[in-house]
């Protein structure tokens, strides 16, 4: 039997819900009552590093479950969440051991982290848009290990949130959108170990804008037979 207990609950509606938050790179932020809506404060021009993540500063067990809704303001753009980030060494993410980040890419996939990441918004490309998938990745490394359709509509259709879960249980990830699973994924270690606890984050692709809310993270235990 599998019990679910909520270890974190953040509703996202006002600034005073960002105490645990660690910013990355230059989001910019504002809050409609409904939510916290995130875009890049620096320019677009600048490219590859116009981009952000905004860490939950906290570490979770390794069997967790994630849940957050979502919709979509503007785009082109990509949102992303990271879960299971530690440093490579088993350091805490914030160490001063670690290289500092700043939301650009290769710090993360390629860096002195490791995490799964889940690319589920994938809009910043001709070539994302062409064929739309939600992508996972295990880093350390650009290891593109799972793939599944994307059901979200481009922004003029998202009018209203979509209500997204990663269940991280064991060696098994799972990702679904409005209860439709998209993907499960089974690590087998041979990109290295599985990995286990660690940090939960969010990441945007400029010039994306989006909305969050009712941001939940369970605990999964397993009761024996």
């Amino acid at each position: 039997m599998t019990e679910y207990r909520l270890l974190y609950e953040n509703p996202l509606t006002g600034p005073e819900h960002l105490t645990d938050f660690v910013k990355e790179g230059n989001p910019a932020i504002a809050f409609d009552g409904d939510g916290i809506i995130l875009a890049n404060a620096d320019p677009e021009e600048l490219g590859d590093h116009a981009h952000w993540v905004l860490w939950l500063n906290r570490v979770f067990p390794a069997d967790i479950k994630i849940e957050w809704e979502f919709q979509p303001l503007r785009e082109p753009g990509l949102c992303m969440l990271f879960f299971a980030a530690l440093g490579r060494e088993g350091q805490l993410l914030f160490s001063p051991e670690l290289q500092e980040r700043d939301g650009y890419y290769p710090q993360y996939h390629s860096g002195d982290i490791n995490a799964y990441h889940i690319s589920y918004y994938r809009r910043k490309f001709a070539s994302e848009r062409y064929f739309e998938t939600c992508n996972l990745r295990k880093s350390h490394g650009f290891h593109l290990v799972a793939q599944g359709a994307d059901p979200l509509p481009a922004v003029a259709d998202a009018i209203d949130f979509y209500k997204l879960t990663v269940e991280k249980r064991q060696q098994w990830i799972t990702f679904s959108i409005n209860a439709l699973v998209l993907f499960r994924w089974e690590d087998d270690g041979t990109l290295g170990p599985i990995l286990k606890e660690g940090c939960v984050g969010f990441r945007q692709m400029a010039p994306m804008m989006a909305k969050y809310r009712n941001l939940k993270v369970f605990g999964i235990e397993e009761e024996g037979i």
